[in-house]
């Protein structure tokens, strides 16, 4: 039990590690003047509250930019992006090899991809649950499934 308790801070000591490493390969950021426009974000539903807060700074930085965030899955940011229209695409997983292609046949070059965030599964019982404990071959079993079918009872 004294794990549980220290998996946020493993989380978090993890997703802190990860976005430092990434963002040391990033050159340093210069404002620009005379941006304006639409800047459209188009994918990841999951993703949405931490798209929203990005775009709303971004739009404190250029007040003359209209960002617009359609958040209708993953699946909707590689054809966007192709497409143009959208700049950026949030997702939730990694661009599948046909996703990258199409991208690269549109624009000459393949889709820079920066990671932001890493997905954690966390399961919640209720107290009144008479489960006592999962092993981990079975918490290997539930977690690997495809879907998870839960029956409620109010």
């Amino acid at each position: 039990m004294r794990l549980l308790k220290r998996v946020p801070t493993l989380v978090a000591l993890c997703a802190l590690v990860a976005g430092s490493a990434f963002a040391d390969d990033l050159p340093k950021y210069s404002k620009l003047s005379g941006v304006s426009g639409n800047l459209s974000s188009v994918g990841s539903d999951t993703l949405s509250g931490m798209t929203t807060l990005w775009l709303e700074e971004f739009k404190n930085i250029y007040p003359n930019v209209n960002p617009q965030i359609q958040a209708s899955g993953s699946s909707t940011a590689p054809p966007a992006l192709a497409e143009g229209t959208a700049q950026f695409g949030p997702m939730s997983r990694k661009m599948r090899a046909k996703e990258v292609e199409a991208f690269e046949r549109q624009y000459g070059y393949k889709p820079t991809a920066l990671r932001v965030a890493i997905d954690a599964i966390g399961l919640f019982v209720h107290t009144d649950n008479p489960i006592e404990g999962l092993t981990s071959s079975s918490w290997m079993r539930f977690s690997h499934r495809r879907s998870v079918v839960v029956a409620l009872s109010i």
